[in-house]
């Protein structure tokens, strides 16, 4: 996500009118946001960084099994084809015996190819997009991390689940171009 800087303070409105925001900004950067959901438990976490690289998304994955997923033994992890996700991205963040124990504690399961839309995680943050940062310009990394933040406890103080209807079998024929073929 781009960051933007207001180049001339915003004037509130009387309130009848909208306030006055000027077009003009400047370009301050950019920031990564990292989407986390259990749909079953109505949970989900915000985490936003400087970067999206193979090291920011396992040291989010090790945070997440050290405290929310500490008592687990397996973990199975549904995310789509990015380069990032891969057990590979553990061994270039961690010593080795580390990374191979949260490894070890992982079980991925990739979503299809050009099908990334079936991930929940990106529902979610198509909602935590519209619903906290759609209209806004943001400047720091700290003030998108505030407000993603203050989303994700509100929408978890909810309890907001998510009722997934779409079936496997029902996938087999709407994507029969994504999933591969079954030979009975």
């Amino acid at each position: 996500m781009q960051l933007l800087k207001e180049t001339r303070t915003p004037i509130a409105g009387p309130p009848k009118h909208p306030r006055r925001v000027d077009y003009e900004y400047e370009r301050a950067g950019t920031a990564s946001i990292f989407m986390f959901c259990e749909p079953l438990a109505g949970w989900r976490q915000v985490s936003v960084r400087e970067r999206r690289t193979k090291v920011d998304w396992a040291q989010e994955m090790e945070h997440l099994l050290r405290t929310r997923y500490r008592s687990a033994k397996k973990v199975i992890l549904v995310c789509d084809n990015l380069n990032t996700h891969t057990k590979g991205a553990f061994y270039a963040a961690f010593e080795p015996a580390t990374a191979r124990s949260l490894v070890r504690r992982l079980e991925f399961c990739h979503t299809p190819k050009h099908g990334s839309w079936l991930n929940i995680a990106e529902n979610e943050l198509s909602a935590m997009t519209r619903q906290c940062v759609t209209g806004r310009r943001f400047a720091a990394v700290e003030e998108l991390r505030a407000q993603t933040t203050a989303w994700h406890e509100h929408s978890n103080a909810r309890q907001r689940t998510v009722d997934w209807q779409f079936k496997v079998d029902d996938a087999r024929v709407k994507l029969k171009s994504i999933y591969p073929k079954l030979e009975v």
